[in-house]
């Protein structure tokens, strides 16, 4: 007998950008402000990894 399952699938992106700031909060900051802007754009050549979580497909989710 086949059951259904959900399969979550989360890609993880990841670039390194140099940042000009005074200290390592001030560049997070640039750094963000300039994602949320779409001046730095992740893509897929900054591919990471995958991961996959499978649960069967009528498990009650939990929300936080």
């Amino acid at each position: 007998l086949m059951k259904e399952f959900e399969v979550e699938i989360t890609e993880t992106l990841a670039k390194k950008v140099v940042i000009k700031a005074k200290n390592k909060e001030e560049a997070c900051k640039i750094a963000q402000t300039a994602y949320e802007n779409c001046e730095i754009v992740l893509s897929a050549e900054n591919f990471v990894c995958a991961d996959f979580k499978a649960t069967i497909a009528d498990e009650p989710k939990t929300e936080i």
